[in-house]
């Protein structure tokens, strides 16, 4: 097991497999460095070093009281970055993850990363304002830390069902994989949950945008009832003319899981590219 430690100190537990050009896996919410394990193994096969840490607040990582905006967040990935010694980085977030890769973009600039990549991603804007319409309104959010403060372990039961698309795919994930979800998302500290809800809701990362200098590949589910792709990845093509967009037709959110051996596919491509 490797610990880094951040600016205020904070333990990240951090995974580091392989040898290669580095990679970065930003986990989503509310899970943990461990949701990537299977993609990461493709990676490692195919030649790259593997690094993947649990965020503040979750899995084996500490659970400091304050810490939980995109700011400190986005220090704590330049925290692993420069305790690995990484240069031409690719990094790739999923879900709140794509947050922080668009927060350390515009907070540290892309001088030791090389690619990036948007997997279900929030970035660029979820909550419904006056000048975003079209998002998502803000009763949803707190609905949801509402259900959390209540029961977090029923509300993770149901909240995993449309995460994962059950009863709209083919094949669902096994029930299994859905209990070792609600496992795994308990782990987290409740303050870190529903701050993390807060953050990945109401930060607006629009002006984040411009500081997408390097290339970018965007995945997303057309059926994504967690993350909407229309104000997001569809937000991003328009702001990005230059960020290759792949979109998985009849996918929801969780398509690290539902689509991994073609997640894995196409980050391979794109590193290679």
């Amino acid at each position: 097991m490797t610990v880094i430690h951040t600016n205020d100190n904070t333990a990240l537990y951090v995974k580091d497999w392989g040898e290669g050009e580095p990679v970065i896996l930003l986990h989503g919410w509310p899970l943990s460095a461990d949701s990537w394990d299977w993609i990461s193994l493709k990676l490692v096969e195919s030649g790259y070093r593997v690094i993947s840490y649990d965020r503040r607040g979750f899995g084996r990582s500490d659970q400091p009281w304050q810490g939980y905006d995109y700011d400190t967040l986005a220090d704590d990935l330049k925290n692993v970055i420069e305790d690995k010694q990484l240069k031409d980085v690719s990094i790739v977030g999923f879900s709140m993850g794509g947050g922080e890769v668009a927060r350390y973009l515009s907070r540290h600039h892309s001088q030791y990363i090389k690619k990036v990549a948007l997997i279900s991603s929030v970035v660029p804007f979820l909550a419904k304002t006056d000048d975003h319409v079209d998002g998502v309104d803000g009763s949803v959010f707190e609905g949801m830390i509402d259900g959390i403060l209540d029961d977090r372990y029923h509300f993770f039961t149901e909240f995993f069902k449309d995460f994962y698309g059950v009863g709209t795919l083919s094949q669902d994930v096994s029930p299994e994989f859905l209990a070792w979800n609600v496992q795994v998302a308990s782990q987290a500290s409740l303050k870190s949950t529903i701050d993390c809800v807060r953050a990945f809701a109401y930060t607006d990362f629009r002006p984040d945008l411009s500081a997408f200098d390097v290339p970018t590949l965007v995945i997303h589910g057309t059926q994504d009832k967690t993350v909407p792709i229309a104000v997001t990845a569809h937000a991003v093509k328009n702001a990005l003319p230059h960020a290759h967009v792949i979109e998985y037709e009849g996918e929801p959110h969780g398509v690290l899981e539902t689509q991994k051996a073609r997640v894995a596919q196409d980050l391979i491509n794109f590193f290679k590219d």
